[in-house]
């Protein structure tokens, strides 16, 4: 086998290393009418916590005023974002869930 001479010149095949995708943490932000129950069973419901993990955040979210609740790519941080505000919103609380870039 030979390489690919052009006037001389050696021409070597360069490796190009793609970052990994940006990664987000969705985060609770805390309120002072969503009941404390409420926002477990969000936890429990939208990413799959166990119960004592679920309590966990919730009390962060409550003594911190913030919890997060996992780490995920863009979209499916979008995604549970979406989900967990319409569910606060059809059971008429106003839990505030966001996305920050991690």
């Amino acid at each position: 086998m030979s390489t690919k001479r052009d006037e001389g010149v050696l021409l070597e095949k360069q490796e190009q290393r793609v970052k990994p995708p940006p990664m987000y943490q969705v985060v609770l932000l805390n309120d002072d009418y969503t009941p404390m129950e409420f926002v477990v069973s969000v936890l429990q419901k939208f990413f799959s916590m166990g119960r004592e993990k679920a309590t966990h955040v919730m009390l962060a979210v409550h003594r911190e005023g913030r919890g997060v609740c996992g780490v995920y790519p863009r979209d499916v941080a979008q995604t549970k974002v979406e989900q967990v505000v319409d569910f606060a919103r059809q059971h008429q609380h106003p839990l505030q869930c966001v996305m920050e870039e991690v």
